[in-house]
């Protein structure tokens, strides 16, 4: 017959027999931690379709770049380039992330992007936008989950975007194929007009 107690301390050796312990899921006896951060690596950014390249140092044509700085000095950056009057410009970059095995399913995804204008904005406009896709391991790929619509960077104080996943299906190892595009406008500005991204975050409500 089992008993109930308040309070138990323990000042020696416990043992509890193994036929004494039920096993448990973790989803039964863990909290979920909300917006769990994983930074993804900037490194690993592609040229989107050219996907076994590296992003460029320099932005051209419709690729963004990779920014090397001077270690300990400036951290590296993704940008679109010096955009000062080219009209209508987009530029993308690609990467793949897969979610954490401690990912609890159906859960909410987010893909975060700390992002602005470096030195002036443009003026027109300017814009980051998220594609998301995930690879079912078996050579198929489904429809776009970012449910979040571009969203406005012209402004000389980066900020948090924020683009939300459609998760219901999503699950523990599933891999997210990513294209982030910034679409820029200026047609008079002297100065310099760089679109940058300073970090890119993955973010998931996890278990464990």
């Amino acid at each position: 017959m089992a008993s109930l107690f308040d309070d138990v301390r323990v000042t020696g050796v416990l043992t509890i027999k193994d036929t004494g312990v039920s096993a448990q899921l973790r989803s039964s006896i863990l909290k979920q931690d909300p917006l769990a951060i994983f930074p993804v690596n900037m490194m690993d950014l592609r040229v989107w379709d050219a996907i076994q390249t590296n992003l460029p140092g320099t932005a051209a044509a419709d690729d963004l770049s990779l920014i090397g700085t001077t270690f300990g000095t400036t951290a590296p950056r993704v940008t679109a380039g010096d955009c000062k009057a080219l009209g209508a410009t987009t530029r993308y970059a690609r990467f793949m992330v897969p979610l954490p095995e401690c990912y609890e399913a159906g859960q909410t995804v987010t893909i975060s992007l700390s992002a602005g204008m470096a030195t002036t904005v443009a003026s027109v406009s300017c814009s980051v936008d998220v594609e998301c896709y995930e690879i079912d391991k078996i050579g198929g790929i489904g429809s776009d989950l970012c449910a979040t619509v571009a969203t406005t960077i012209n402004s000389l104080i980066f900020a948090t975007k924020e683009f939300e996943i459609t998760s219901s299906g999503l699950t523990a190892g599933d891999v997210l194929d990513i294209r982030i595009a910034i679409a820029v406008n200026d047609a008079a500005t002297a100065t310099a007009v760089t679109p940058t991204i300073a970090s890119i975050d993955l973010l998931a409500d996890i278990r464990g």
